[in-house]
């Protein structure tokens, strides 16, 4: 078995042993039936300079017009801001099926404009490689927000941010239970205190599982701030977080989050 096939067969594995309710589960059927979409989260390790200008040029002009042609999209491309590990350039990539995710490659990979615009990266010598390394996770869509849902901040849009946050948990059922939080009433109320998120996706293969990784955008960091203090102080957010069986104690041992700048030919 080849290594994207077995990607293949280990998301639906993922999915079908991951839930038993529609509000704390994604089984493969409730995903389709929803049309949920998946997510990889790319990244590319480089060294200031050369290979930075080098996996730019490669994202712009080559990548991501490739995987348009093949009706990916939209794809975020994004520089750290703040967070470990800069420079460091993340790729945001929406799937609309298992299938779409798998043959992805193989389909840009026979593309002949790719295969020319690409070939200083393709064809990088083992003495000047054209980045450190690569990571990769691959999420699927929480039920209460099955698609993408790309910033659009009118004539702010230029300066838009993106905050990255990932909540790793003691258990997968403790997972569940936070994505359930998030699927019933947690969602709703960022949306009403001015947290306009992106995508959220459940990690089905990635590292630190289990987690759940989100992204949410500001047209300015005051607004980050502002936005951040009104959900704070919300007495439905107070209501719900205190709850027994959804209290950070019970269900989140760890959170993460970074911020990222979009790169100026980035689609989110």
């Amino acid at each position: 078995m080849n290594r994207r096939s077995f990607l293949a067969s280990s998301v639906t594995a993922s999915a079908m042993a991951a839930g038993t309710s529609r509000s704390t589960g994604t089984t493969a059927r409730e995903i389709e039936q929803t049309s949920a979409e998946y997510y990889e989260l790319r990244l590319y390790q480089v060294r200031r300079g050369q290979q930075h200008n080098l996996i730019n040029e490669y994202l712009q002009a080559a990548w991501l017009p490739a995987m348009n042609r093949i009706g990916i999209g939209p794809l975020g491309v994004f520089e750290v801001m703040a967070g470990p590990e800069s420079p460091t350039i993340y790729t945001l990539i929406p799937y609309k099926s298992r299938e779409i995710f798998a043959g992805a490659y193989a389909r840009i990979s026979a593309d002949p404009e790719y295969q020319q615009k690409a070939a200083p990266v393709t064809n990088a010598p083992a003495t000047e490689p054209a980045y450190e390394r690569t990571e990769s996770s691959l999420m699927v869509a929480f039920n209460g927000m099955p698609q993408i849902q790309p910033p659009n901040f009118g004539e702010r849009q230029k300066g838009r941010i993106f905050e990255l946050r990932t909540y790793e948990s003691h258990s997968k059922k403790a997972s569940k239970k936070k994505i359930e939080m998030f699927n019933t009433g947690e969602i709703a109320i960022f949306r009403r205190n001015g947290l306009q998120p992106v995508f959220f996706g459940e990690t089905l293969i990635g590292n630190k599982l289990p987690q759940l990784t989100y992204m949410l955008t500001f047209d300015s960091m005051e607004s980050h701030d502002k936005n951040w203090a009104k959900f704070v102080a919300d007495p439905e957010w107070k209501k719900l977080s205190s709850t027994p069986g959804y209290t950070d104690a019970e269900i989140v041992s760890n959170i993460s989050n970074m911020f990222l700048r979009p790169a100026s030919y980035s689609q989110i």
